[in-house]
């Protein structure tokens, strides 16, 4: 799986919200965008999805021109969840779940025996088995935003394209989301690219990571050498310092911000 974006750039009028953007997502890892608010996160990732037409530049997917490809194509190998998805409350997981299945079955399409599994597999995968017959109404925030990833997974994509997923979660929803994302790249060979609001979260769980300001790219690399940028500082507007949480030099490093009180 390649996916890749070459220069891109998008106005919005003559406000320039991503300028000569170019990213490669590695087959099964996962990559954050990062940044302040209004940097070009969600452009870039919009982008990314083919839900944004770029001035200049392309993304590709497999060899193929992303804006150029069928929806139902691309919904076939890419999957985008959006930072507030809407459902109705009265429908239950499965019935979400099957929607994911759109893209293969079409609307008055018949379910195949595959289009069972991918149901039933994208279920488990999100630890979902049990709760299949709730309506999004009696979940928590967490088995909430898992559902709608089992949609997402229910399309067998390569590629899993996310907005802030743990946005508006308690922390614990937050960390159950992140360990469903870990262990779908690690299992079943994922590739995510996402906007995380929480640098650290985004240090934590990523192979790789861009930080955007102004629609500039200001770093792209992994969670060490941002670190040591010193740009997290710069760009945030913030006074902290990095720490090693334990001896494990595989570990990504945690920033910790200075208080102006106390």
């Amino acid at each position: 799986m390649q996916y890749s974006a070459t220069a891109l750039n998008v106005r919005y009028g003559r406000h320039m919200a991503l300028d000569n953007f170019s990213l490669a997502i590695a087959p099964g890892s996962i990559h954050a965008l990062i940044g302040p608010n209004g940097s070009g996160k969600s452009t870039a990732l919009h982008a990314m999805a083919g839900l944004v037409t770029p001035s200049q530049g392309r993304v590709e997917l497999d060899g193929e021109v992303v804006a150029s490809m069928p929806r139902k194509a691309l919904a076939k190998k890419l999957a985008f969840l959006p930072q507030q998805p809407l459902a109705p409350d009265e429908m239950t997981v499965e019935q979400l779940v099957r929607q994911g299945r759109f893209a293969h079955v079409g609307l008055l399409g018949r379910y195949r025996a595959e289009d069972i599994h991918a149901i039933t597999h994208a279920l488990a995968c999100t630890g979902l088995t049990s709760l299949a017959e709730r309506t999004l109404r009696e979940l928590s925030g967490g088995e909430r935003q898992r559902a709608w990833i089992a949609a997402a997974l229910a399309q067998e994509p390569s590629v899993l394209v996310l907005d802030e997923p743990t946005s508006f979660l308690d922390i614990g929803y937050q960390v159950e989301v992140l360990e469903v994302l870990h262990r779908l790249r690690s299992e079943k060979g994922v590739s995510v690219l996402m906007v995380l609001h929480d640098v650290n979260q985004a240090m934590s769980i990523s192979d790789q990571l861009t930080l955007l300001c102004q629609g500039r790219t200001l770093f792209q690399g992994d969670a060490h050498g941002l670190a040591k940028s010193g740009l997290v500082e710069r760009t945030f507007g913030v006074s902290g310092h990095f720490v090693d949480l334990d001896d494990n030099r595989a570990r990504a490093p945690h920033f910790d911000i200075t208080l102006p009180f106390g």
